[in-house]
């Protein structure tokens, strides 16, 4: 029989990583050809479906997995099973997560290895996230790992880091990506990298997020499976694990480590906003692609059978937290943290990692670190991983995007948030508006945008008439964390913050050097209180003093000629629970 008319038992069912011995990972061609044969020897318990496609027309495939035909989101949840995401190749060049996925999958549907692993939870698998940037292979590619012989490419063909992109969703397969998370809803997310950095013992290290950055019954649910469960188990399986290791200095990790500072624009800190726990894993570069490989495989695994032992657990963990954040609306006195900052108080740590020497380099004028993998060695260090709140905020009620502003409602679609949209003109609003000032943006690009660095803000009351088309988005959903992640000015992600409304900064009438001379003499002459601050100003900055336009625009920017541009207006309203009221009676 030909290998594709055997049966489970009856084919060589090696993938393609195992026969090269894991010198090589297979092509996406190849990758899908495996699962094709997977999907056609266990019908019943594998499914292949695209759910998007590449900017180079190539097919997003993702794999569900289950012991029973649980195919389908409304399936598993009539069944009260969880559904667990896990994603490889994000990273096309870190692709331990594919290779180990398809083992895995064979171990589970075709060879009995673990039949009843997936017997209380679904899988909803990515083998390969960015398809574009995973055929754009090459030996050269990652300077800093262990092979394969050759790897994808860290961005994808459009130049994005798509585990930059959560938040502004900016990449066709990001924005693909989230239509599978809101169809599906998990309940849990893998994430899986290679890391960079130094050398140590261990063959993998973990992330996850901060606890002041999850609903109290995410945290618990995490520690418990993670920390308490999966990690002892995995050591056991003779793998050494560690959490995510971010030295403070490259050159000296005595120095210690410090929380490397995940958000929005990463995988986990979006699942943190949707109230889901989330694992970033993240295998040794320096160690073997067959080490690394298995090194997933194994804690993969792991978590599978724990969650299988006790879907309820992270099914009660999800369902907490999305009732914990509907009902946080109707508390006026909740905060919400839209940044954080390191503890200053460390833990320690104990580094198992390898015996270093320092020189200095005539090359680079720095210390030069050289391990030596032959001697291991334990050392001490602090551990500044632990982060607390810094600026946070009361949410409002709802926000209020106006009809106009559709590349802002256009996110909100993205991103699966709930609003009502106003079918006509609604007069005399009472909302709170912000004012934005003192803009300064990045001096370069990063990830095709211009970000917004810093500016100064104040809150405004003001009174509105919101046109038609307009939408109003409650705080009392799900997914109010995301909202408030996208539309609060400050949120280090948010929109504004990305370069999405970077023209209402822009003055679009301006007035002419001749005509100024004349403005600034008469309000000079009307304004004794301005006369004395322009001379104070022309005492105070030389460079204003010397610089004739700044001069002029002193004057133009106090005039209403000016004012009614509403030059750094921030168009995204707050409404209040009053005002809600009141609007949604109209």
């Amino acid at each position: 029989m030909s290998a594709h008319a055997a049966g489970p038992h009856d084919t060589d069912w090696t993938t393609p990583a195992e026969t090269s011995h894991f010198r090589t990972t297979p092509s996406y061609a190849q990758t899908l050809a495996y699962l094709e044969r997977l999907q056609q020897a266990a019908p019943g318990k594998i499914k292949l479906e695209t759910f998007g496609i590449t900017p180079r027309g190539r097919p997003m495939t993702v794999v569900i997995a289950s012991s029973d035909g649980t195919f389908t989101p409304e399936a598993a949840r009539a069944a009260h099973k969880p559904i667990v995401l896990l994603q490889a190749g994000i990273h096309p060049g870190e692709i331990e997560g594919k290779d180990a996925g398809l083992m895995l999958l064979r171990d589970i549907a075709v060879t009995d290895k673990y039949p009843h692993l997936l017997d209380r939870v679904v899988l909803v698998y990515i083998p390969v996230f960015s398809v574009d940037g995973h055929e754009n292979s090459s030996p050269y590619n990652r300077i800093n790992q262990n092979g394969p012989e050759r790897m994808g490419f860290r961005a994808q063909s459009q130049y994005l880091n798509l585990n930059r992109d959560y938040i502004k969703a900016d990449a066709p397969e990001m924005q693909a990506w989230l239509k599978l998370w809101q169809k599906w809803l998990p309940d849990f997310l893998i994430d899986v990298h290679t890391t960079d950095g130094a050398d140590y013992q261990y063959d993998l290290t973990w992330y996850t997020e901060d606890p002041h950055k999850l609903d109290p019954a995410i945290d618990a649910w995490q520690h418990k499976t993670i920390v308490d469960e999966a990690m002892p188990a995995y050591e056991k399986h003779g793998h050494l694990a560690s959490i995510y290791l971010e030295f403070k200095d490259g050159r000296d990790p005595r120095k210690g480590i410090e929380n490397f500072g995940s958000g929005p624009r990463f995988s986990t800190g979006y699942a943190a906003l949707q109230n889901r726990p989330a694992l970033l894993i993240e295998t040794h570069m320096l160690k073997s692609y067959a080490v690394r490989v298995y090194a997933v495989y194994d804690l993969v695994h792991l978590l599978l059978e724990d969650i299988d032992r006790d879907p309820g657990a992270l099914l009660a963990a999800t369902a907490k937290a999305d009732a914990d954040t509907i009902a946080r609306a109707q508390d006026p006195t909740a905060r919400v943290p839209l940044t954080f900052k390191l503890d200053p108080v460390p833990t320690p740590y104990e580094l198992k990692g390898y015996a270093f020497t320092q020189t200095h380099s005539e090359i680079s004028n720095d210390i030069w670190i050289q391990y030596d993998p032959t001697r291991p060695q334990t050392y001490r260090i602090d551990n500044w991983n632990k982060l607390l709140p810094d600026l946070s905020i009361t949410p409002p009620a709802a926000y209020v995007v106006p009809g106009e502003w559709t590349s802002i409602i256009q996110k909100l679609d993205e991103h699966g948030i709930a609003y009502r949209r106003i079918g006509h003109p609604m007069k005399q609003v009472d909302a709170t508006a912000y004012r934005l000032d003192d803009p300064q943006w990045a001096s370069k690009p990063f990830e095709g945008r211009l970000m917004l660095r810093s500016f100064t803000l104040r809150a405004v009351p003001t009174e509105v008439t919101l046109p038609a088309g307009s939408v109003i988005v409650p705080m009392n959903q799900r997914a109010a964390n995301v909202a408030i992640a996208l539309l609060e000015p400050q949120a280090p992600d948010s929109l504004l913050r990305w370069g999405f409304l970077n023209a209402i900064f822009e003055t679009k009438e301006y007035g002419e050097p001749r005509v100024l001379e004349k403005l600034a003499r008469d309000m000079l002459a009307k304004d004794p209180k301005l006369k004395t601050e322009f001379e104070q100003k022309l005492h105070d900055d030389p460079a204003f003093a010397a610089d004739s336009r700044a001069r002029l625009a002193f004057f133009f920017e106090r005039s209403p000629w000016y004012t009614v541009q509403n030059v750094g207006a921030y168009p995204v309203l707050r409404l209040d629970a009053a005002q809600l009221g009141i609007l949604g009676t109209k």
